[in-house]
């Protein structure tokens, strides 16, 4: 039973830091485009901090730690993190999806040897 609780945790994890992640994306997006140098980066922190899209996200990424950490008291760091890639392929999935972002094959092939990884150990 608690391999069940450990995999719909790290399930929820995942959807947290996928999301998190794709709202970071769009509300740096949003931003626009801007110099790579301290005197420039001090108000693109200030504009990222004040986005909704940016604040949403790092809300995701905080609800996605607290549940790694029930994760981590209940399971085997050796089985869960891996788990954790499967946000890597829903991460590329839904960047090509909702953002339009290129995947070549190449990623795609990159994405396939990934969830092989993790069914195989899921079956430990």
């Amino acid at each position: 039973m608690i391999r069940y609780s450990v995999l719909f945790l790290v399930s929820v994890n995942i959807l947290f830091n996928v999301i998190g992640q794709l709202l970071l994306k769009t509300g740096m997006n949003r931003l626009g485009n801007f110099q790579l140098s301290l005197q420039a980066l001090v108000p693109v922190f200030v504009k990222a901090f004040l986005s909704p899209f940016i604040l949403l996200g790092l809300g995701c990424y905080v609800t996605g730690f607290l549940i790694w950490l029930i994760v981590l008291a209940k399971a085997e760091v050796s089985y869960a993190y891996p788990l954790i890639s499967v946000g890597y392929v829903l991460t590329a999935v839904m960047g090509w999806w909702l953002l339009g972002e290129n995947v070549t094959w190449v990623r795609i092939s990159g994405i396939l040897i990934t969830c092989l990884g993790v069914f195989i150990i899921s079956q430990s």
